[in-house]
């Protein structure tokens, strides 16, 4: 059965799986979801300025992907990035710059396409490392990229969200996987669309 290259199945994350990745102490307190906020787009700016001018030539590309990079999207009040490096395993060639610069590595996932996450407070972000041929990247970039150019998704997704933020998660994986079920019916409407690339329906699990 065709499937697009960007599936993935649906899975939720396993919270303990998650803290045995963790590097610095698990955040506490309730997960905050807020109204669409001007500054966000500055505020990427500014991150990503910061990355650029710490790691120059090594930083293939900065992107911001996630609910802030959509405008007129509740959100946490954090603004994702993905840095694309040569190699994100080899931390040596952009760890201590980012460091220096004010980055504290939170998360470093191997088994997940090299995966490091990068916590940032001035802006508050998130920067998610991976390498050029990393396949990640490409999904939240198609999702965002959506979202930007279907109303109907981004209200469905949005009122989600809305809902979900009245239910008080007291973790960041609790809450994503609330999420999940919506993202990757989305998914499954972008890999339909995708006149490139033949994807057979993919439903959620009941």
């Amino acid at each position: 059965m065709p499937t697009h290259p960007l599936w993935q199945p649906s899975q939720l994350i396993d919270p303990a799986e998650v803290d045995n990745r963790l590097l610095m102490p698990r955040r506490t307190g309730e997960i905050t979801v807020v109204s669409p906020d001007p500054g966000w787009p500055a505020a990427s700016d500014r991150v990503r300025t910061i990355i650029v001018g710490a790691l120059g030539p090594t930083a293939l590309a900065v992107e911001q992907v996630g609910s802030t990079a959509v405008p007129g999207l509740w959100a946490k009040p954090i603004i994702d990035v993905e840095l694309i490096v040569a190699d994100s395993a080899a931390e040596d060639d952009y760890l201590a710059a980012l460091e220096a610069v004010g980055f504290t590595l939170a998360i470093r996932e191997p088994e997940w396409e090299e995966h490091r996450l990068l916590e940032g407070s001035d802006p508050r972000s998130n920067v998610h490392v991976f390498s050029r041929d990393a396949v990640e990247p490409r999904r939240a970039c198609a999702f965002r990229d959506w979202l930007q150019s279907h109303p109907a998704d981004r209200a469905a997704y949005c009122e989600h969200k809305v809902a979900l933020a009245e239910r008080r998660f007291a973790d960041v994986t609790s809450y994503n996987n609330a999420e999940a079920g919506l993202i990757y019916d989305i998914y499954e409407r972008i890999f339909a669309a995708d006149s490139q690339h033949r994807h057979d329906p993919q439903p959620r699990p009941p």
